[in-house]
């Protein structure tokens, strides 16, 4: 999912807006209006860079005539001190636009980093693993884009492009059976259920449902459940997923695994800009 540019530059200017405010004070104390300089953009640690349009719209925002060059693309591996990009122009908008953009790449890439460690945890299996809406506000385009870098698929976006029945639904709903009626009734999106006990699972399977997700299941649960729904639903596992266990979830022969700490646990990478 590429993010749209009027997407990313929407972003950008809230996050500009916030942390420049009426003026970078300091900056423009200390760095003459003329000064032009270069910097370098390092990712200090290993991992999977994600965030550099990011990057680039924060620093054209304040300047569009400063050069601006990638080295690495989005999505790529990264060794510890890789320059990632160069920024020539003036001093002014670099400096005023360090934070912004460092704080977009750390971010995103961490995200895409963990990604690609769940990824490569579930490698051979054909198991997908899946971001889910646990993003932070106003960024969910951006965090979706990363997992996508670091190897994981999107889950829905909104709630406008996806149905998934969560247990409070069911509530209000009564039952399963009336909650896929209804939905049958007013849409034609696949019909996602979640269910935490096998009689569920049955009773989703009865109701015609095109996927069930999986919650909170132990591994010898989420083996029958397979075994009891033979491929005619989608299977996504879901709930207390960690690195240690994931390899055992996607053994047990679900299709899916959706980890909402993939962005709302990521840690960002280190990053810095130096000018030289």
């Amino acid at each position: 999912m590429a993010v749209a540019t009027d997407t990313l530059e929407r972003i950008v200017m809230a996050a500009l807006a916030e942390d420049v405010g009426q003026g970078d004070v300091t900056t423009e104390a200390t760095v003459p209006v003329d000064a032009v300089g270069s910097a370098e953009i390092l990712v200090k640690e290993p991992g999977v860079v994600c965030g550099l349009r990011a990057v680039e719209a924060t620093f054209r925002a304040l300047d569009p005539g400063l050069e601006i060059e990638l080295i690495v693309q989005e999505g790529a591996p990264v060794e510890q001190r890789t320059v990632v990009a160069l920024v020539d122009g003036s001093e002014g908008a670099i400096l005023t636009g360090e934070r912004v953009a460092l704080n977009f790449l750390g971010r995103l890439s961490g995200i895409a980093t963990l990604t690609r460690r769940y990824v490569d945890a579930v490698a051979g299996t054909g198991v997908a693993i899946l971001d889910t809406r646990k993003t932070t506000p106003g960024l969910r385009a951006l965090e979706k884009h990363a997992v996508l870098c670091g190897g994981g698929r999107n889950h829905r976006f909104g709630l406008d492009d996806g149905v998934l029945v969560k247990d409070n639904h069911l509530r209000a709903a009564g039952s399963i059976l009336r909650a896929v009626e209804r939905l049958r009734a007013t849409t034609p999106l696949p019909i996602e259920v979640e269910c935490d006990t096998l009689e569920q699972v049955t009773e989703a399977l009865e109701a015609g449902v095109d996927a069930i997700l999986l919650d909170n299941m132990t591994l010898r649960d989420l083996s029958a459940a397979v075994a009891l729904v033979r491929g005619r639903a989608r299977l996504e596992a879901s709930g207390g997923i960690t690195l240690d266990n994931v390899r055992a979830v996607a053994e047990t022969g679900v299709d899916e695994i959706s980890v909402g700490a993939l962005t709302h646990s990521a840690r960002s990478l280190d990053v810095s800009l130096e000018l030289t």
